[in-house]
């Protein structure tokens, strides 16, 4: 039972998660003297996508200053874009600045929680066993779970196959005849890598992305010491980046001013870097820019001109023990390559979540998945999201969304403490799920294509249809009013 604020007793609470949004939730409470908290991890160390991904080339493609903490800003990153040994060695940083690491259980899965009514607390299941719990945080993200394609023959390749974010080191690529399946971020940033070693690379792709350079660039002695001497200086490139995206990149989402802009760039890069007319028009989207995620690198295209790469357009007929096989023939292979994304519209699963009245997650949300603010659920007391339904952006950090997330928790608490399991009015989610579909409307990504912002039923799931800024300030401040509570 949750405890009167005259006790000073902490709620107890459990954080699904050891990446960006379980490591936020996490410094903030201990930022606020609370350390009654667990992080559950089913991996070997925190990172969470960031330790997961070690294709050759990960990295990010927002600026290295924006894609950190506000409160932890970090003035010795190298480069503009960072990779991924340094995201990583950033977060691993926070966890032992924070003293995170005695409060993580590593390799420990969560596989369900239930909110018992009686006593107003959730029964945590792990793979370690039963706990009890005030308050459940879900750090799960939307990037966790790789997704691989009912291509017939899969099981029967005589080669090594293996996805993009499973990465397996133990094959050396060198020298080998390599097929990559699929042509999205993660492969624009590994194709590069892998094109300079294999024997030959066939890229098999199924729709062009949009492509724009990546302004790269490393940071010198200089530049790093300026950033660290000089703090303004570090806080005023993070505004700039931030308002960049905001200004010009979200404009072109939502058909405003740049749209027309951003595109031209796009096309611009092709023809720059594509000389061969016939590869160019199978590289050119014949959707709006935007409406699938937009690829940015400077490297990719380059290597896909290279004589030992083809572009393969051709449907996929099935997979054979020599290589793939499309309807035009087969395309003979020693390694398979996976870059088919993840399973991003099944919000925290596999973990069964059972609320009031014995409501399951899954079934609630089997037209889609929903949370107001994207943080809370109805009939799912004291539960919430950091990078839920309706968070993710197209034109901006998630890290600043999840801490705008993490706030938001963070000032539920003292509500929860005082009046007891606080859960989002039902009124409150269909004012939030109407404000939405209007937002959702003007849109890009409502332009007909296929991408992993959408359900199987074609609803956006992932993104968020509004500035930052916005989301900053409606989530900076809960309002009682719109939840239930339950002493």
């Amino acid at each position: 039972m949750l405890t009167s604020p005259r006790t000073r007793v902490s709620p107890k609470i459990a954080i699904i998660g050891a990446g960006f949004g379980g490591l936020c939730m996490a410094i903030q409470l201990e930022r606020a003297g609370i350390h009654s908290y667990t992080i559950f991890e089913k991996g070997s160390g925190v990172g969470g996508t960031w330790r997961d991904n070690t294709y050759p080339g990960a990295g990010c493609d927002i600026p290295s200053h924006l894609y950190s903490f506000s409160f932890e800003r970090y003035s010795s990153w190298t480069r503009r874009y960072p990779g991924q040994p340094e995201i990583l060695g950033y977060l691993e940083g926070c966890a032992d600045s924070y003293g995170l690491r005695s409060k993580t259980r590593l390799n420990t899965m969560v596989t369900a929680a239930e909110f018992d009514e009686t006593s107003g607390r959730w029964r945590v299941r792990t793979t370690a066993g039963d706990e009890m719990f005030d308050v459940v945080v879900s750090a799960m993200g939307q990037l966790n779970r790789p997704h691989l394609p009912d291509i017939p023959g899969m099981s029967s390749f005589a080669g090594a196959a293996f996805h993009s974010a499973r990465w397996d080191h133990s094959r050396d690529l060198t020298g080998r005849r390599v097929a990559v399946i699929g042509n999205g971020s993660s492969a624009a940033q590994f194709i590069p890598k892998v094109a300079e070693v294999a024997a030959h690379l066939d890229v098999f792709q199924r729709t062009p992305n949009w492509v724009v350079p990546k302004p790269d660039a490393v940071f010198g002695a200089r530049t790093r010491a300026a950033l660290h001497r000089l703090p303004l200086l570090q806080r005023a490139y993070r505004e700039w980046v931030f308002h960049y995206g905001e200004n010009t990149l979200y404009p072109a989402l939502a058909g405003g001013w740049s749209a027309d802009l951003v595109r031209r760039r796009a096309l611009e890069h092709l023809h720059a870097q594509v000389q061969d007319p016939e590869l160019r028009a199978r590289l050119t989207p014949g959707y709006p820019l935007g409406c699938k995620r937009v690829v940015i690198d400077s490297d990719f295209y380059p290597a896909l001109t290279r004589p030992d790469v083809d572009v393969v357009t051709d449907p996929i007929a099935r997979i054979v023990p020599e290589g793939v096989r499309t309807v035009a023939g087969l395309r003979e292979a020693d390694v398979i390559v996976y870059a088919t994304g993840f399973r991003t519209s099944e919000f925290l699963a596999p973990v069964r979540i059972v609320g009031r009245g014995g409501r399951v997650l899954s079934e609630e949300w089997k037209d889609g998945a929903e949370a107001y603010l994207g943080i809370a659920v109805p009939r799912f007391p004291n539960l919430f999201l950091l990078y839920g339904p309706n968070t993710n952006l197209g034109h901006n950090s998630i890290v600043f969304m999840i801490e705008c997330q993490v706030r938001y928790v963070m000032g539920c608490l003292p509500h929860l403490t005082a009046r007891g399991p606080m859960e989002v009015r039902p009124e409150a989610m269909d004012t939030w799920r109407r404000s939405l579909e209007r937002a959702m409307g003007r849109m890009v990504w409502q332009a007909g294509c296929a991408s992993w912002y959408k359900n199987d039923s074609g609803r956006v799931t992932n993104n968020w249809p509004g500035t930052a800024s916005l989301y900053r300030r409606i989530t900076r401040t809960p309002r009682p009013r719109a939840f239930r509570f339950a002493r």
